[in-house]
């Protein structure tokens, strides 16, 4: 079955030179999303196990890999990629000056592993039309009265 990546153009100003024309570039879009749900039933129909026993799985993982992460741990999904905790901050002059109160942020590293990063150098792509950007509520109370 062949799929393709979707795409639609937008511009992006140089933040480096506010005074620039503004160039195009691809801005993939996604074709839905996909929660544990519908990938619980989509594995149950490629292999044996039930719907039920591999959410249960589904959701074990998530809650392991959060406990994992949590303690300090590298979570390795073999082919799939690795999962680590990192953080940035800024600097102190010394070791000894340097303390919590300097990192500024944490974040979930995630480095793909041989099957994710096997499915780029695959991947096709065909244009569609940019999404529609979302109205506020005021704008549509607005509309509606015309």
């Amino acid at each position: 079955m062949s799929r393709s990546v979707t795409y639609s153009v937008v511009p992006r100003l140089n933040p480096r030179d506010k005074d620039a024309s503004p160039k195009f570039y691809a801005q993939v879009q996604a074709s839905g999303d996909v929660n544990i749900r519908e990938m619980s039933e989509r594995i149950q129909q490629s292999c044996t196990v039930h719907k039920a026993d591999v959410h249960a799985v589904l959701v074990a993982l998530e809650d392991t890999m959060i406990d994992a992460l949590k303690g300090g741990e590298i979570v390795r999904l073999g082919d799939l990629g690795t999962f680590q905790i990192g953080v940035s901050g800024k600097g102190a002059l010394t070791e000894d000056e340097y303390n919590t109160s300097l990192i500024t942020k944490a974040r979930i590293n995630f480095r793909p592993g041989i099957a994710l990063s096997g499915i780029l150098t695959g991947l096709t792509y065909s244009k569609v039309a940019k999404k529609a950007e979302k109205k506020s509520e005021t704008e549509e109370e607005e509309n509606e009265g015309v």
